[in-house]
C-alpha cells in the first residue's frame, strides 16, 4: 500500500515534470497498478472514536499537521525493492512523500 502524503519541506510541484498520468501508465503496463485514488482535503475528514461506549465524531481537520494524506495507491510488487522502485517514480515522491506499508491480511 502507498500512501501519497504532501510535504512541505519538499520540492515545489512542477506541473511539466509531475505528471501522475505517465506514472499510472508505466504502472499499470508493468500489471502491478491494483487500484489508486486521491483523497479530498483534510478540511472534509471525519475522526470517528469510540470512548466509554460513545461514539464521538470530529468534523474537519482534527490533528495539527503540515503533513497530510492526499492519496493512495494499491500496488503489487514481488519484493521491497520493486515496491521502492515503483514508489520512486510517482510524483509525490519529489514533491511529497510516499509512504510504503505491506498489507496485513486478517
Amino acid at each position: 500500500m502507498m500512501f501519497v502524503a504532501t510535504d512541505p519541506e519538499a520540492e515545489p510541484y512542477d506541473k511539466d515534470h509531475d505528471n501522475i498520468e505517465d506514472w499510472i501508465t508505466d504502472v499499470e503496463a508493468r500489471g502491478a497498478h491494483v487500484r489508486g485514488d486521491r483523497l479530498r482535503p483534510v478540511e472534509d475528514a471525519t475522526l470517528v472514536r469510540v470512548r466509554n461506549g460513545e461514539v464521538l465524531v470530529t468534523d474537519g481537520p482534527f490533528t495539527e499537521s503540515k503533513e497530510w494524506i492526499a492519496g493512495y495507491d494499491v500496488i503489487e510488487a514481488a519484493d521491497l525493492d520493486e515496491a521502492i522502485e515503483i514508489a520512486s517514480k510517482h510524483p509525490m515522491a519529489r514533491f511529497g512523500r510516499i509512504e510504503l506499508r505491506p498489507v496485513w491480511p486478517l
